[in-house]
């Protein structure tokens, strides 16, 4: 498999060697325990390892892809609403990462510049392919949008129409959260599925604690409005 810059962003010449230390990266077990390479880094914090990549550090570098990878295509995922897609995006916020390590200063969390890259590629993605229809895709196992948890039977199985039923319930809801204004969008995804408290989600939108509390609040009130007929 080798790694690619997403549909609509221009690959750099210079990613080969990127490409060929990602795929290893994402090729073993999701760890967040830090290697063996990292000896010594205990109770480093994410930024502190990031200043290892932006020394030259790789196994810092393989270390946080295994962190992050699947957080960050459960993110693009919720933006893209297509598989392939948010890997793909996925992919090209870690060659971003890469690219930028020279420039790297620890002066914020780490997760918050990685999601302010991430935040940046979805919004720009979802206005350069705005005018195409993407087929949703429903898994049946996936949490509901309205309660978060999964549909659980007694005998562990849905009947077909219980299926359907629940698939178009599903739909439903996602086309009132895609509908959002983008802002409130992106904050709703990071809140409700990235866990992210309001401090991390103003400073990745670049807003006071006070405009992201306002703003979420406003998400949530028009959610609750329009999905009474789902819950």
């Amino acid at each position: 498999m080798q790694l690619s810059a997403p549909r609509g962003v221009k690959p750099n010449v210079s990613t080969a060697a990127l490409d060929r230390g990602l795929l290893m990266a994402t090729t073993v077990p999701v760890s967040t325990s830090l290697p063996s390479a990292l000896a010594g880094a205990e109770g480093s914090s994410d930024a502190e390892i990031m200043l290892r990549v932006k020394a030259g550090d790789q196994a810092a570098f393989d270390y946080l892809v295994q962190k992050y990878r699947r957080p960050l295509v459960n993110f693009m995922y919720r933006m893209a609403r297509n598989a392939a897609v948010a890997e793909d995006l996925a992919q090209e916020v870690f060659l971003r990462v890469y690219r930028s390590r020279e420039s790297y200063e620890a002066s914020a969390k780490f997760t918050t510049w990685l999601y302010r890259i991430a935040t940046n590629l979805a919004v720009n993605h979802a206005r350069d392919t705005r005018h195409e229809r993407a087929e949703v895709m429903v898994s049946l196992d996936e949490p509901d949008e309205a309660t978060g948890m999964t549909m659980d039977l007694a005998d562990g199985e849905m009947t077909a129409e219980q299926a359907m039923v629940r698939r178009e319930r599903l739909m439903g809801i996602r086309r009132k959260i895609e509908a959002l204004p983008e802002r409130q969008r992106l904050a709703v995804v990071m809140h409700k599925y990235q866990q992210m408290d309001y401090r991390q989600i103003a400073e990745v939108l670049e807003l006071s604690e006070s405009a992201t509390k306002s703003l979420l609040f406003r998400a949530y009130e028009t959610l609750r409005e329009q999905l009474k007929e789902f819950i």
